[in-house]
């Protein structure tokens, strides 16, 4: 592994893929081998409409052109947006076009290049950017569990564990519902059990992670 890339990243190395899409194939290849040599898993494409025909999952990142023949990397990022595809996106831009990659980080790109690229920029680029879809990644994970979880409890259970997250007392939630404060007690025992939480404080932290919670402080 590199000794810069090693000293960034603590030893370790990132897990995910860089996906390099430029039209020109020297480019390509040159990208290719530095970011192999730092360790860095690597996929190169022609041009975009490769790459979204490809539609990469997991963790990873794209390194692109901005000034590309038919599908520019502005358009590129556009329709990965369009798609759900959430991949950090690191443009590269020749021939003083900064304000293309201006505009291109204003749409969601994490990070531009100038080329001709300096090498220990690059490899900082790519670390961020894996870093941030490693974040990603672990968040869509956690909603995905957290929802599959909350998908165990009853339409009553699922009001009531609402109400709980969002901070509500038993009477409250009860006088709400039209139900007596045993009852509610019942389901809340219920809730607790099926999600295998110990506490409100648990309830609130599953639902956060399944993006379903309105709490009031």
């Amino acid at each position: 592994m590199d000794a810069y890339v090693k000293s960034r990243i603590g030893g370790g190395m990132h897990k995910g893929v860089v996906h390099i899409v430029d039209d020109d194939a020297a480019v390509r290849d040159a990208l290719c081998l530095m970011l192999s040599a730092s360790g860095f898993a690597v996929q190169t494409y022609s041009g975009a409409q490769a790459f979204l025909s490809a539609v990469p999952a997991g963790v990873g990142c794209v390194l692109t052109d901005i000034n590309m023949p038919g599908i520019d990397g502005l358009e590129m990022q556009r329709r990965l947006r369009a798609q759900g595809v959430r991949l950090p996106v690191i443009v590269m831009t020749g021939r003083g076009d900064v304000a293309g990659a201006v505009r291109a980080m204003k749409t969601g790109a994490i990070d531009f290049l100038e080329k001709p690229l300096v090498e220990a920029a690059l490899l900082d680029a790519v670390i961020r950017a894996l870093r941030q879809s490693e974040l990603w990644h672990l968040t869509d994970q956690e909603a995905a569990n957290a929802q599959m979880r909350l998908a165990s409890l009853t339409r009553r259970e699922t009001e009531i564990f609402h109400l709980l997250a969002a901070g509500q007392p038993t009477k409250t939630i009860a006088n709400q519902l039209g139900s007596s404060p045993r009852t509610v007690e019942v389901h809340r025992a219920r809730i607790m059990e099926k999600l295998a939480a110990s506490g409100i404080a648990d309830l609130v932290r599953l639902s956060l992670a399944a993006g379903s919670c309105d709490v009031r402080v």
